[in-house]
């Protein structure tokens, strides 16, 4: 009977993960899917512990409310600009996790197991290590590279695929010992091999991977989290954690795969640590000619004449905390009875969706925010295009030159505009390294300085 409940249970939360999942794919329903992710995850966790008779039931919970009080001051905390690496970091968690669960359970396993069994539950451990330690180097590779601890430049070690493949082989070698080994000692020096030689190819898989394809490597990882507590759930025998972990791993692997397609990258070459990446940076650090530079008063007298307006924004807006002036901007013009929409690029930010995030924080109308393969074609009759802290997505470049970072990245074409303005700081290159001839055409101006200073100037001036 209490079986039976507890399953009642897990099928409520499997169906609160599966409408969360939905809702998180629709602006307007994202929080509807976030409140239906927490209600799911309350059921899961709550189910596990009641189906578990646990003797430190005290622990237990004392545990989760100091973890639950950690992850409150951490969010509170983090600004929205820093909400890439506060992902990273929480997929190396769920790595670090999955590490740990399978030398616990192969140490002190929960129920002895024979023959057959035993074999297919050393494989779960062995596997689910391996995928756990991956995502663990990986995740801090990733939030040192975003963090900016790290180069963003791909590290390209000679014959590194070599190397990669040399890893994988010997771990699978690792494996058959470890299968075989005749005692505990043994198996666990296997295992714990594997694992430090998994932490290395984890972490030399995204530094073999270039700052402009960070917003990939985010959704990899994510993938590879949710694998990794697939995994872990076939260690426990906990058939939710199974169900959660394949639908975060095969949800995380589409939207590799969406990713990859808007940046016109090979999904298995990302995966595989870069493969095929090249070393040059195409005009990285050099310029391309001369500038023309603009200031707020005459930005703000383009922008009351113009009757259509696009605005792309980028990291730049983010790292200004720009996004709140921005929309008040959005609405003034609009109130003149001026179009204004804004062109999201997929990989904008530095994870998926970072852009839309920030504007729906700030109120911007949903219906305005619009795709770049909606709003690409409608470029050549815009008035004016706003650039706010974008550098890499909408880089000519990327359609006029073969090689580089960016080669062949599809980008907003915001030069075809009849006017465009590049919002920035300086003139330092993108996150990808390579310079941006649009700065140099004769329909761009550049408006220097912080992003957010400059907006509130704006506003101030647009009537």
């Amino acid at each position: 009977m209490f079986d039976g409940f507890i399953n009642s249970l897990y099928i409520i939360a499997s169906i609160f993960f599966i409408l969360s999942l939905g809702g998180l794919s629709h602006q307007e329903s994202a929080v509807r899917g976030n409140v239906f992710g927490i209600l799911g995850m309350i059921l899961a966790v709550g189910g596990t512990i009641a189906a578990k008779s646990l003797d430190s039931i005290g622990i237990v919970i004392g545990m989760m409310a100091v973890g639950g009080v950690i992850g409150i001051l951490v969010t509170m905390r983090v600004r929205m600009t820093a909400m890439p690496q506060l992902v990273a970091i929480l997929h190396s968690l769920v790595g670090l996790a999955a590490v740990l669960v399978g030398f616990a359970n192969f140490i002190e396993p929960l129920t002895e197991f024979e023959g057959t069994e035993k074999l297919v539950h050393e494989i779960e451990i062995f596997v689910g290590v391996f995928i756990g330690a991956i995502t663990f180097t990986g995740s801090v590779a990733a939030f040192g590279k975003l963090q900016g601890l790290i180069s963003s430049s791909p590290l390209m070690l000679p014959l590194r695929h070599w190397l990669n493949l040399a890893i994988v082989i010997f771990c699978v070698w690792l494996g058959a010992e470890f299968l075989t080994a005749d005692s505990l000692v043994s198996g666990t020096n296997f295992l714990l091999i594997m694992t430090l030689l998994a932490f290395i190819l984890g972490l030399h898989l995204v530094l073999a991977i270039g700052g402009a394809d960070m917003p990939v490597v985010i959704s990899m990882l994510n993938s590879y989290s949710g694998w990794a507590a697939a995994a872990t759930g076939f260690m426990l025998a906990n058939d939710l954690l199974i169900l959660v972990g394949a639908l975060v791993g095969s949800s995380g692997a589409i939207l590799s795969y969406i990713m990859c397609r808007a940046m016109n990258r090979h999904f298995v070459s990302v995966i595989m640590g870069g493969f095929g990446t090249t070393s040059k940076s195409s005009a990285s650090g050099e310029s391309g000619g001369e500038i023309s530079e603009i200031f707020p008063d005459e930005t703000a007298s383009l922008l009351n004449s113009s009757k259509s307006i696009v605005i792309v924004p980028g990291y730049g807006m983010a790292v200004a905390h720009a996004q709140h002036p921005v929309a008040e901007l959005t609405r003034r013009l609009r109130d003149k009875g001026i179009t204004v929409r804004f062109a999201i690029h997929p990989v904008a930010g530095r994870m998926p969706g970072h852009m839309n995030v920030l504007l729906a924080e700030a109120k911007v109308p949903y219906d305005i925010v619009m795709e770049m393969d909606e709003i690409n074609e409608d470029m050549p009759d815009t008035d004016a295009i706003l650039v706010i802290g974008a550098n890499d997505i909408v880089n000519p470049s990327a359609q006029e030159d073969d090689d580089g970072p960016i080669a062949g990245m599809p980008v907003i074409e915001v030069w075809k505009a009849k006017n465009t303005i590049v919002l920035k700081r300086s003139m330092a290159s993108g996150y990808a390294g390579v310079d941006n001839p649009l700065f140099y055409k004769e329909n761009n101006r550049m408006l220097f300085g912080d992003a957010k200073d400059s907006i509130d100037k704006l506003v101030a001036l647009v009537e």
